[in-house]
């Protein structure tokens, strides 16, 4: 059991008797332990109801311990936080209530930020504001919002991303995963554009529909407004109609 880099606050010999903090990578039989902080943590945060128990929580602790990276913070050799982290993602970090404000969290990310240079996102739900307020003391941005219908507790949560030592190229990667995303959807688009036409009446475009386009669109995307929207789909729709022609 040894401390790592970055030194964790606390870490090292005190001199004056005071709590030791180490990080130390999980085991197998750590799940009881970190299934126990997991619960009490989220009981504490203003987050929705969860979905899964304390037994389902620590069979899924104990099976992801085996494969992903998760490391625990002791203090005097008793758990009382952890981080568990996946290529490109912060998956878990939690902290006992008792133990919050003290360094532990942000040893802990600290620690996920070390070894993961190139950035890395996360999800928090919209309403803990308390780690949202963490989470941009130490650096990171968020993203974008969704209204929660991706998970399983259906509450609206936030994605964050902390960029890295190349915050350019960290931002840039995830804009080209978007762009792949868009670029599948786009092709989709026209080939739903180019089937539907034998069905059709007429051949004249159909505004009233076209805004039902851009007013679905702005439910999932209101940062863009409807009038952007609806500009967007009228060249989507256009562009994909042409396509169709020359197909």
């Amino acid at each position: 059991m040894t401390p790592t880099e970055p030194s964790a606050e606390g870490a090292g010999l005190p001199a004056t008797g005071q709590p030791v903090l180490v990080l130390r990578p999980a085991e197998p039989e750590d799940a009881d332990a970190l299934a126990l902080i997991h619960v009490l943590a989220r009981r504490a945060a203003p987050m929705p109801e969860p979905v899964h128990d304390e037994d389902d929580v620590r069979r899924w602790l104990r099976s992801r311990i085996a494969t992903d990276e998760t490391w625990v913070a002791e203090v005097d050799g008793l758990p009382v936080g952890y981080a568990r982290w996946t290529p490109g993602w912060l998956d878990d970090l939690y902290v006992q209530p008792a133990r919050q404000g003290g360094g532990v969290g942000a040893a802990l990310l600290e620690l996920v930020q070390a070894r993961q240079p190139d950035g890395f996102c996360l999800w928090v739900f919209e309403s803990n504001t308390p780690a949202r307020g963490f989470y941009a003391r130490h650096g990171l941005l968020e993203l974008e919002r969704t209204d929660g219908s991706a998970n399983e507790e259906r509450a609206p949560d936030v994605r964050l991303v902390w960029p890295g030592a190349e915050p350019l190229a960290c931002l840039r990667s995830l804009v080209d995963e978007v762009d792949a995303q868009l670029g599948d959807l786009l092709a989709r688009r026209a080939a739903l554009t180019r089937a539907i036409q034998p069905f059709k009446t007429s051949s004249e475009r159909d505004p009233a529909r076209e805004r039902e386009v851009a007013e679905h669109l702005a439910t999932r995307a209101p940062a863009l407004g409807l009038e952007r929207l609806e500009r967007i789909a009228h060249v989507v729709i256009s562009e994909s109609l042409d396509a169709a022609r020359d197909g």
